[in-house]
């Protein structure tokens, strides 16, 4: 199979909902940036896709079903997939799909590019760096593809405005303090302005007064804001994910799949469950303890009304992207497949203990794939 042209009903449905999503954790709708976007000079100077069809693709994070483990030479958890919509204006219409690394992924982008040297492909290199990300979080997916010397326009990268419409009242609690402290009575009145232009990357002379207390030029203020931006989009992330992983540290408490007799998986279970709490904590701290580096630089900015070490951690800072985000992509897959597997058990029977075993063993190998600095220092939380 080369690609899949047929889309059925409730994918074509799903696309269609994904129409005014630029980019969230789970997908990157580059169709979306083209409408929004396209004009812009940058928009076709530092493209994302060198190819016209393919910077227009939808780039989702799939979760592999079980008859499609087949398509693929090793067993693999996730992967990334490639959507082509059969029309940009009309997403119900369906696409033509294609995962990455899939059998017959080669021939189809000979297709696309209409050549036999796919390997060497610039735009081969993203994909593969792509489906290297736990998610496509818009600030892990520019420091990942930098390292890599790729730098799309920053129009291909924005928080989707779904999830502005979600974390607004959370960054402005956040940026009130800045309000209030740094600036003033005279500008409390614009907080929720303000909080809508950093998330949005509306930058103007309203922001004036904070790139001059900052002192950076409008190029250093316009990376400095996409870091803030960043850091306040993992915080809200990290706020969410302490309560959806909550349920799960108690779900691996207390859930009981169906009675087995297999010992081997009675004691794999046994061993598993408490390994599995301790990591995810350990997990959730190694996220804070990173966070606290830009609350601190915060803090010296709005308390101390001393701009430097925050002026220092907005230029510095995306070098923290990486393992925020890949520590918060792993996180979120967990927190998001055992709610969808909870929910199927509600419909249905509890899950056999192999399925069970299963489960966990997945989160087991997400896991294994974060750094934690030291692991004796998880808490309960």
């Amino acid at each position: 199979m080369i690609f899949d042209s047929s889309v059925g009903q409730k994918d074509v449905r799903s696309l269609a909902n994904l129409s005014e999503t630029a980019s969230t954790s789970r997908v990157l709708n580059l169709g979306h940036v083209y409408r929004t976007h396209g004009d812009l000079p940058e928009y076709g100077l530092k493209p994302f896709f060198t190819n016209r069809q393919m910077n227009r693709a939808l780039i989702l994070k799939h979760t592999l079903r079980a008859n499609e483990q087949d398509l693929f030479a090793k067993p693999r958890r996730t992967t990334t997939k490639i959507i082509l919509p059969f029309d940009n204006e009309d997403l119900k219409l369906g696409g033509q799909s294609v995962l990455v690394g899939q059998v017959g992924y080669d021939a189809f982008l000979r297709n696309i590019y209409n050549t036999k040297a796919v390997a060497t492909l610039p735009d081969a290199e993203v994909l593969r760096a792509l489906d290297e990300l736990p998610s496509l979080d818009p600030f892990l997916v520019r420091e990942h593809l930098g390292r890599r010397g790729y730098r799309p326009a920053g129009c291909y990268l924005h928080i989707s405005q779904a999830d502005i419409a979600r974390m607004i009242g959370f960054a402005n609690s956040e940026i009130e303090s800045l309000v209030r402290e740094a600036f003033g009575s005279a500008m409390q009145q614009a907080t929720l302005k303000l909080a809508g232009k950093i998330l949005a990357n509306e930058l103007d002379h309203e922001l004036d007064p904070l790139r001059m207390t900052l002192r950076l030029s409008n190029g250093e203020f316009s990376d400095g804001v996409f870091s803030w931006r960043g850091f306040l989009y993992f915080k809200w992330r990290y706020t969410e994910l302490q309560e959806e992983l909550n349920k799960v540290l108690n779900g691996l408490a207390t859930y009981q799949p169906m009675m087995t007799r297999e010992k081997a998986v009675l004691d794999f279970l046994s061993d598993i469950r408490p390994r599995l709490g301790r990591r995810i904590s350990q997990a959730i701290v190694s996220v804070g303890r990173t966070l606290a580096v830009y609350d601190k630089a915060y803090q010296a900015l709005t308390r101390g009304r001393d701009p430097g070490p925050f002026r220092r951690f907005l230029l510095d800072g995306p070098s923290l992207f990486f393992e925020l985000g890949e520590h918060i992509g792993i996180l979120s897959h967990i927190s998001s497949f055992w709610n969808y597997r909870m929910a199927r058990v509600h419909r249905m029977q509890r899950l056999s203990a192999e399925e069970y075993a299963e489960l966990l063993m997945d989160y087991s190998d997400s896991l294994s794939a974060l750094y934690i600095e030291d692991e004796d220092t998880a808490q309960s939380w």
